[in-house]
C-alpha cells in the first residue's frame, strides 16, 4: 500500500521533530526571548586603580572593599568611593590568586582560586583571624543573613555556613533549564544573587531558592562609551551594593573607572 512520501512516514515525521527540538535548543536565551534582558543607566563614575585586578567587591559602612587577583600582586584594600583612593591595603601571600570577598559583622572572608583556602581579615586593620578550607577553586563569594554564597566557575553555586564556612549544599544555576557556568563575582541585592559570567559583559540576576535565572543584566560599552580608554582593561567584574541608599556599583579587571548604574527594564512588545 501507498505510504505517501519520506517527509509523511513516522519514523521521518519522529526524527524531524527531534531535530527541530535539538535546534531550538541551541538557541541563546535572549534570542528564545523568555527573559527579561535589562539594560543600563551611568549614573556617576569614580576613579578606579587600574592596577587593581578586581576579583572581590563590596559596600560596607561608606566605603568600597576590593580583594585583588594575579600571583604577586593579590591583595585586600579599603577604597574612599568619590575618589578612587586606597586608604588601607595589605598584600595577600606571593604564592596565591586572591578571589571573592564578603563581609561577616566586622570581618572580611576572602578567596583563593586554586589554593583551596580562605582568609578571615579583623575590620578595620586586616589582621588575619582565622583560615577556612575548601575543595576545589574560589571564585566569587557573597552572603545574606543567613547563608554564604560561594561560585567556582562551574554552573552551581556553594552554600556555606557563615560561622563555620562548611558547605552545606549546591544550587545548581540554568536558564530556561539550560546550565549557566563560569559565574564569576557574586552579590546580594534585593533578595536576589546578581552574578558576573565570566569574559562576557552581562550578570545574571538569579533566584536564590530555585538557582533560576530570572533575567540578564547588557552592560556592553560601559568602560568604552562612558569610562576611561585604557590598553590593559580586562573584563567586568565586580559589583557592589548600597543597601541602605539604593545603589549599584560595577566595575571591571584593570578599569580605570567604576560606575554607579541603575538598570533600565525592557520595552515591552507593542501589540
Amino acid at each position: 500500500m501507498a505510504i505517501g512520501p519520506f517527509w509523511m512516514r513516522p519514523a521521518a515525521v519522529a526524527a524531524l521533530s527531534l531535530a527541530l527540538a535539538a535546534a531550538c535548543s541551541q538557541q541563546p536565551a535572549a534570542a528564545r526571548g523568555h527573559l527579561p534582558v535589562y539594560s543600563y543607566r551611568v549614573v556617576a563614575a569614580f576613579a578606579h586603580d587600574p592596577q587593581a585586578f578586581t576579583q572581590g567587591l563590596i559596600y560596607k559602612d561608606g566605603f568600597l572593599y576590593e580583594s585583588t587577583g594575579l600571583n604577586g600582586r593579590s591583595s585586600v584594600r579599603k577604597v574612599e568611593l568619590k575618589t578612587g583612593r586606597v586608604l588601607h591595603k595589605i598584600d595577600l601571600p606571593a604564592e596565591v590568586f586572591g578571589e571573592g570577598l564578603t563581609d561577616r559583622g566586622q570581618q572580611l572572608l576572602v578567596l583563593t582560586w586554586t589554593n583551596g583556602s580562605g582568609f578571615v581579615l579583623n575590620l578595620p586593620g586586616f589582621d588575619l583571624a582565622d583560615t577556612f578550607r575548601y575543595q576545589g577553586e574560589g571564585w566569587g563569594l557573597t552572603r545574606s543573613a543567613d547563608t554564604v554564597y560561594m561560585s567556582d566557575g562551574s554552573a552551581q553555586i556553594r552554600l556555606l555556613d557563615p560561622q563555620t564556612m562548611k558547605e552545606r549544599s549546591r544550587l545548581p544555576i540554568s536558564d530556561q533549564g539550560r546550565p549557566v557556568d563560569q559565574l564569576n563575582e557574586l552579590e546580594w541585592v534585593k533578595g536576589e544573587l546578581y552574578a558576573n559570567i565570566w569574559q562576557t559583559d552581562r550578570i545574571a540576576r538569579i533566584d536564590p531558592k530555585t538557582g533560576h535565572v530570572l533575567g540578564w543584566i547588557d552592560l556592553s560599552g560601559l568602560l568604552e562609551q562612558h569610562g576611561r580608554s585604557s590598553r590593559d582593561a580586562d573584563v567586568l567584574n565586580g559589583i557592589a551594593y548600597d543597601a541602605k541608599s539604593d545603589r549599584l556599583f560595577v566595575t571591571g579587571k584593570l578599569w580605570p573607572d567604576l560606575f554607579e548604574i541603575e538598570l533600565v527594564a525592557p520595552a515591552k512588545a507593542k501589540r
